[in-house]
């Protein structure tokens, strides 16, 4: 246990270290059945017009790996803040494809404690590349497209492998992990910065990289005309951002769906608003550029380790939680705020997987607030817009018996059950009282909310909640990039992954009852017609969503810190734990109040 204990408590590392948590745990992890191909070759090699690379085979998986393709120029010297360009050609020789590529300069999250891992770190500007996982002999497949979170920050395509969830959808489909620039260098923002470049350049990245897929996945056996993006996090509002994309109508179509898990907004300014531009004026400064005769040009020429600190200093000056860099509003990429476009429901793609946790709030917001005097200076310091009336309106939306009370710090922690029983305004496994108050807070203003305003936007939508325990934010990424990982279940990373492979390859998430299940009789699940489970479409006129849990192993308790602990369940013994619910109704109105978030997001912005 001394193994399982050690990598319990690394579960709020980064999204890598997330996916390798659980390395050297002595607990069964079902893996997938190597599935034949024909013929398939050790070192397959890949010719497109630019470069040819030559990538690996791995027999167990039945999968072609190609790592580390460059899809644009690199953006440095004279291409920094720049938009991203085709790479040169280079024919001559045969690029090995086997390393995952060097990681995009890092810059971390303000306040965070290091065990959390949203740290700073040294990267290579040279990063625009990509990986492709494709089956040998494919062809005419879906694609899905991934984008990493991290707060526009932090983190890459390292350690992302997706070979699992393809061997469970019987590598019916291609997958194709991206990176793009972080930090300072693909979200710096300013009238100078729009004037001598761009601006929003990690999703003009993002961009050309869902461009490049048009022209060259069909070499790996992609069908381009059916693209999945998805994401997670930052990820997640990167995808939104796409679907948004030159108002909703970028031609021709790059992407048709969309998987949107813990979709991120925190914010989003325009381009030359005070904020943006402070930070601009703060990074510059931290490069030593701030009384140059020319800001811009200096930056342009600096060396990158100066850049790098300064993207680092800037974004870990703010308040707890929060990332320097971000998406703005520039009136071509982005035409508009995301809750204005939304309803408008101009987008760039026909469906959408939206999907939420049951505790977003941690990590990412203050886990040491224990008065309500506290809780009310974490408004003013995260709304500073919001009116007097505005602040009492907030605190009328996050009531609950005996609110002015202090938090308990002897009080239980539990989860809540949703549908019945407290709710998470003052309840969860994490915390109660204020704290728990400004977790749900964090939560549904930056997280939950944005994931309901896409479910609504789209034509067709299905909406669900991510309900294992402890459900904090990443908690979810060992479903999908499961690879030895044992949180959460077997039979529930089964289910999960069929879900979403279903939605990949035929345009929606509702699988058969026996995959819900994994077999497994004391499982429940929401049955429907023809062996499927029940999953209707999403609307604000029946707006029903999955809550996917589990239920049963042993419960095993994390401390991170003093300030936060919780609990896992470990195989072996637990079972799926599906339910269909109003998602208006979940946790005393949380469509309610993810109404009221809308009504203010002109004051956030959103």
């Amino acid at each position: 246990m001394k193994a399982a204990a050690r990598a319990v408590r690394s579960l709020l590392l980064s999204a890598v270290a997330l996916i390798e948590l659980f390395n050297g745990v002595t607990i069964a992890v079902a893996e997938p059945i190597p599935i034949p191909s024909a013929s398939p070759v050790a070192s397959p090699i890949v010719d497109l017009s630019y470069a040819t690379y030559q990538g690996s085979y791995d027999a167990t998986t039945n999968i072609n790996t190609f790592k580390g393709i460059r899809y644009a120029a690199p953006p440095v010297g004279k291409l920094r803040w720049q938009a991203p360009t085709d790479p040169v050609k280079n024919k001559s020789v045969i690029t090995p494809a086997t390393a995952d590529p060097p990681i995009c300069p890092q810059s971390g999250a303000a306040g965070t404690p290091a065990v959390y891992g949203f740290n700073s770190g040294p990267g290579n500007e040279d990063c625009l590349y990509l990986n492709v996982f494709a089956p040998p002999n494919a062809k005419n497949l879906p694609v899905f497209f991934w984008i990493h979170g991290g707060g526009y920050a932090l983190f890459s395509a390292e350690g992302l492998d997706p070979s699992p969830m393809m061997n469970r959808n019987g590598n019916n489909f291609v997958t194709v992990v991206i990176q793009y620039r972080l930090g300072a260098f693909g979200f710096l923002s300013s009238s100078e910065v729009k004037d001598k470049g761009v601006v929003n350049a990690g999703l003009l990245d993002m961009n050309f990289a869902l461009q490049w897929v048009q022209k060259y996945i069909s070499k790996f056996g992609g069908d381009p005309t059916r693209v999945t993006i998805g994401g997670e996090s930052a990820g997640a509002g990167a995808v939104m951002f796409q679907s948004m994309a030159y108002g909703g109508n970028q031609e021709p179509k790059l992407f048709h769906n969309v998987i949107a898990a813990s979709t991120w907004v925190p914010t989003v300014y325009n381009y030359d608003d005070p904020v943006p531009t402070q930070n601009y004026e703060a990074f510059a400064a931290a490069a030593g550029c701030g009384s140059a005769n020319n800001t811009f040009n200096c930056l342009v020429a600096a060396n990158t380790s100066i850049l790098q600190a300064a993207s680092g200093t800037v974004s870990t000056s703010g308040a707890f939680g929060t990332f320097a860099f971000l998406p703005v509003v520039d009136r071509c990429f982005i035409e508009e705020r995301p809750t204005v476009q939304l309803l408008q429901k101009r987008l760039n793609a026909k469906r959408v997987l939206s999907g939420n946790n049951a505790n977003e709030g941690v990590p990412l917001s203050p886990p040491t607030v224990k008065t309500l005097s506290g809780f009310l200076d974490y408004v003013a310091t995260t709304f500073p817009s919001f009116s007097t009336s505005d602040v009492a309106g907030l605190q009328a939306q996050y009531s609950y018996p005996g609110d002015t009370l202090d938090t308990d710090p002897s009080a239980p922690v539990f989860d809540t059950l949703g549908d019945s029983g407290p709710t998470s305004v003052n309840q969860s496994g994490f915390a109660t009282g204020q704290q728990q108050r400004l977790f749900d807070v964090y939560a549904e203003s930056t997280y939950v909310c944005p994931s309901y305003w896409l479910a609504e936007a789209f034509p067709q939508a299905w909406k669900y909640q991510y309900s294992v325990v402890p459900a904090y934010h990443g908690a979810d990424l060992t479903a999908y990039w499961s690879k030895g990982a044992a949180v959460p279940g077997t039979s529930f990373i089964h289910a999960f992954q069929k879900i979403w492979g279903n939605f990949i390859t035929t345009n929606s998430p509702v699988i058969s009852v026996a995959d819900a299940t994994d077999g497994l009789a004391n499982a429940t699940v929401p049955v429907g017609a023809y062996g499927q489970i029940n999953w209707p479409q999403y609307s604000l006129a029946n707006p029903k969503m999955m809550s996917l849990n589990e239920t049963g192993g042993t419960v095993f308790p994390v401390d991170v810190t003093a300030d936060l602990k919780y609990t896992v369940l470990l195989e072996p013994g637990i079972t799926n734990s599906f339910k269909l619910v109003d998602a208006y109704k979940w946790e005393g109105g949380r469509g309610e109040r993810c109404q009221w978030w809308r009504s203010l997001a002109a004051k956030i912005p959103v």
